[in-house]
């Protein structure tokens, strides 16, 4: 019904607006356009945010937002297709962003939990063990991000490092030849690195492309990595049994 009185009016009634005001008209337009942008809507997205988001990613806390804008933007500005383009664009840049700086955590154990000490108040992490957690898959956009923050998060008096892979579901191999140069750096300074709780294909690439780096220092749990005593500065990392 709508589509045929639009076409019987486009055929037999453009004359009855040929005499109206150009704001008469824009009123008209913009009443009709309106309801397309769907306010609730930007403000739920609006809504995700948090100060400890905000402190991590920065201006790419709100993503869906953003791109929601940008698309809309480009769709009252240029067209529908290319609103629809720079609404993917933006939304595949602030994933970029976001992927290749995630957030590393450092954990502490509390009633058996291990904790990201941020958001718990109270946790102190060990001085001498290290636990952290890197919550994305690691590969080559975000390897030099990660072994950067490990190192930064280390101490003097750090004499363990323990990678918790639970919240990495996958690693490709340029962040596992990453892992493999920051077990040799922390070696140098004292400090050995293990991994724990890897799990479905970071398992997989760890075990297949790097083995002989990491064999006897992957561990199903995080106490296990934490109790298997030290190396001994005269035994050989990468000894088989």
């Amino acid at each position: 019904m709508v589509a045929a009185l639009t076409l019987i009016t486009l055929l037999f009634l453009t004359g009855l607006f040929e005499q109206l005001p150009e704001a008469t008209l824009s009123a008209v337009v913009i009443a009709a356009v309106i309801e397309l942008v769907d306010f609730p809507a930007l403000r739920r997205l609006y809504r995700v945010w948090t100060d400890r988001l905000g402190s991590i990613y920065g201006f790419a806390a709100r993503p869906d937002f953003a791109a929601a804008i940008a698309a809309m933007l480009g769709v009252l500005i240029f067209d529908t297709l290319p609103g629809l383009v720079i609404g993917i664009g933006v939304s595949i840049l602030l994933l970029l962003y976001r992927v290749s700086e995630p957030h590393v955590a450092t954990l502490a154990k509390l009633h058996g939990d291990w904790l990201d000490i941020t958001r718990h108040a109270g946790l102190r992490p060990d001085p001498a063990n290290l636990v952290v957690r890197v919550e994305s898959g690691l590969f080559f956009a975000n390897a030099d991000h990660v072994r950067e923050r490990i190192q930064n998060l280390r101490t003097p008096a750090t004499r363990m490092v323990v990678l918790d892979a639970e919240t990495s579901p996958f690693i490709d191999i340029t962040a596992a030849k990453m892992l493999v140069q920051l077990a040799a750096a922390l070696r140098r300074d004292g400090t050995e690195l293990r991994i724990a709780r890897d799990i479905g294909q970071f398992r997989d690439v760890i075990r297949h492309a790097v083995p002989e780096a990491f064999h006897h220092k992957v561990f199903p749990t995080i106490d296990q990595a934490l109790d298997e005593p030290l190396e001994q500065p005269d035994e050989q990392p990468d000894r088989r049994d």
